[in-house]
This record gives structure tokens, sequence and C-alpha cells, in this order.
């Protein structure tokens, strides 16, 4: 008889071993949070309640649900007054609402930071929170005030929860050529952005990347948007063990590509957890979707690239010290996400990650990683640094040569 310890099977035993640990060790944390947020009054549905009750000109307002191109229709069916009454009494709906001119929703958007900073103040000084919660309220309201400048382009934004946002970087209406940043765990309106640890965030990797895209090619149109809106798992619990977050910011995400204006080709790029949205969205996104990279990923719900039933791109990267390559990249009974996506069987294009530094330097300026996703942003894959370091992960792109 095979003796268990010889047994090519003690990897697997062992991963899934892991994988109990993790679930029996995290699972109240992960279901508490699920529970909490069960049944919560979300100011945006009121919003959108107050929506498909009103009128304007005469007539009915559309159903918010509609498809984006009958929305924009709509919207461009309305004189300028009108559609500035409509992001000043629904701004939240207005500002989350696909279809509607992008001009329109950061204005939409600023009104609505507005109020939710007017909610936090409050907050602050609500005798019923604890202290902690105090402190939570006055950064929110601090973030908020940030996020409402000017110069802020806010696609997204609700305050429900620990919140949801995405920023857009350049002329989106213009661009040629958009890039969406997709992140991972622990991702909500307090760690959208941080002052250390910049690039770790969503708008540090978004600006970034959008500077570095910029550099590579001056005259193309770009833009970049930084794109947390969806419910982010909290932590290495049950919730980033299993797809359930990810399924929900799937639609999301093909929501957001479907509704972009113009004919702007896309490549997303996606970190970490984010790469499991990304893998589930991978089947039905539009064929705009030019390019998929992603890094630190555990997975993308796929066995290998064909699995993912795409047309897009799919580009890999992992920093040699990065974590994440000692998760079990496999998925049993629900957990866990898959084979690894820079592994040889997976069928990624795996580029260079070197300086990226650990787990969440992937778009820290001056590595290879940044580079590389600036490159592919701009459709210019000839410049494309390989993990091999030969330029196969450049085979079979039009217009390119090996290295």
């Amino acid at each position: 008889m095979t003796s268990f310890d010889s047994s090519p099977q003690l990897g697997i035993w062992r991963a899934l071993l892991a994988l109990t640990v993790v679930f029996v060790m995290l699972a109240t944390t992960g279901w508490t949070a699920v529970r909490q947020n069960k049944g919560a009054a979300s100011p945006l549905e009121a919003t959108l309640a107050a929506w498909e009750r009103g009128r304007i000109g005469g007539r009915d307002l559309p159903d918010p649900g509609a498809p984006a191109d009958r929305l924009a229709r709509f919207f461009a069916s309305l004189t300028a007054h009108q559609r500035d009454r409509l992001a000043a009494r629904y701004p939240l709906a207005v500002g989350n609402m696909n279809g509607a001119p992008v001009t329109l929703r950061y204005r939409a958007n600023r009104l609505a930071l507005q109020q939710a900073r007017r909610v936090e103040r409050e907050r602050m000084h609500d005798d019923r929170l604890s202290p902690v919660g105090k402190q939570e309220a006055e950064r929110r309201m601090k973030r908020f005030g940030v996020m409402m400048r000017p110069e802020r382009q806010v696609l997204a934004f609700d305050p429900m929860g620990s919140g949801r946002m995405a920023e857009v970087f350049g002329d989106l209406d213009r661009a040629r050529r958009v890039s969406v940043v997709v992140p991972g765990v622990d991702t909500d309106v307090l760690t959208f952005e941080r002052t250390q640890r910049t690039y770790a965030a969503p708008v540090g990797m978004a600006r970034a990347l959008y500077r570095a895209e910029r550099a590579a090619a001056p005259r193309t149109r770009t833009a970049v948007i930084a794109w947390a809106d969806y419910t982010a798992p909290v932590g290495l619990g049950v919730d980033a063990a299993t797809s359930m977050r990810a399924d929900n910011g799937a639609v999301r995400l093909d929501a957001l590509v479907s509704a972009l204006p113009g004919r702007a080709r896309v490549a997303l790029y996606c970190h970490s957890y984010g790469s499991v949205v990304c893998g589930v969205a991978a089947r039905r996104l539009p064929g705009r979707v030019t390019d998929i990279a992603v890094a630190g990923s555990p997975g993308m719900r796929a066995d290998n690239v064909r699995g993912l039933g795409t047309r897009a791109r799919v580009w890999a990267a992992r920093d040699s010290d990065d974590w994440i390559e000692d998760v079990p990249h496999m998925e049993v009974g629900g957990l866990g996400h898959g084979a690894d996506p820079v592994s040889g069987g997976f069928g990624a294009r795996v580029v260079s990650a070197d300086r990226a530094r650990g787990h969440t330097g992937y778009f820290e300026p001056g590595t290879d990683s940044l580079s590389n996703f600036a490159q592919i942003g701009v459709g210019a894959y000839d410049a494309v640094r390989c993990a091999d370091g030969n330029g196969a992960c450049r085979d079979g792109i039009p217009g390119t040569t090996a290295a």
C-alpha cells in the first residue's frame, strides 16, 4: 500500500486543511459582517425610490435600472437646467446612474458628498455613539470633505455601511483608452485614499497608473478609474475565501464598463481579491475590454484562461516577496479561488513585477509592474517586459515582436 506521506495527494490535503482552518477560525467574523448589513436602510435606495415617483417637464422619470443607452437618451432629451434640477433633487440617484452624463454625475456626487458630510458632522456629537464611533464619524466627515473638492471627479458614491466610491483621472468623455483599477479586501471610503502607503489604496494606484500611461504615450487620450464601487471583503475571513462579494462586484463592474461613454478600449487592473471580481466578470464583459491584468492574485475562479470565457488578453504579475504565493490556489466546496494565474498551466501572459516589494507594491512608481500596466493600457504591447525575459508573454499580439 502507498504511504500517505509519499502520496502526491499530500499537498492537496495540506491545502484543504489550511482552507478548513481559515474557515473555522474566521467564520464568525465573516458571517457577523453579513448579518449586520442585512435589512439596513440605504440612502441610495431611498433616493432611487423617490426618483421612481418623480417627474420632470410633465413626464415620468424613467426606470433607474433601465439600460444605460436608454437612460442616456433620456438625459440627452433634457435641457441643461432640467439635468441640473435632477442632480440637485436626486444626487445619489443621478450620481450612481449608468447612462447619466459623466460631468452631471460628478456634480451630483459632489452634492451627495456634501449631504453625507453633514450627517457625519452630526454623528460626531451624537451621545449615543461610543468614542470610537465618534472618531469614525469624524474620519468619514473629513474624507467626504476632501472628495467633494472641485478637482475631484467622483463617478460613484454610496455612504451606506463602509461605503463605495469610484473616481476618474483624466477626461473620460474624450478618452480613447480607459483603464479601470479594481482593488481587493479592506477597501471602503476610508481606505479609498491614503497619505501613508499611498500606492496601496485605489486612488494612489489609479493616479500612478494615469501618470505612467501619460508618460508612456503623451499623445494618447487616456482616463483611469479608481473603482471601489463594490462591497469588498473585510480582512481574510469567509468573504475573502469565497466569491460571495465578487459575484455582486462582477455585476457592478460589467454595468460600469458597458455604460462607459464613447468607444474607448478598456483595460482592467485587478489587484488581490479584485482579480476574483474580474475573473467572475470576465465572461459577461463587453468586447471593448481588450485586456485584463491581475496582480497578487489568489485566483480567478477558473482553472485556466479558457475557463474565463473572455476574448480579452489576460496578463498576470506577482512579486517574488508576495505572501499570496503561499495561499492554496484551489477551490473546494466554494472555498478558495482556483488555479494560480502566474502558473504555466493557467495560460496567462506573465509579466515582470520586479521591485514591486510585496503584496501591495504593484503600482509603486519605478516598478516593472506599473510600467508594464501602463504599456498595456496604451496598447504599447511591444514595450511590455515579460517575466521570463524572452518576450514570450507578447506572442501572438498583432504588431509586436519577440524580445
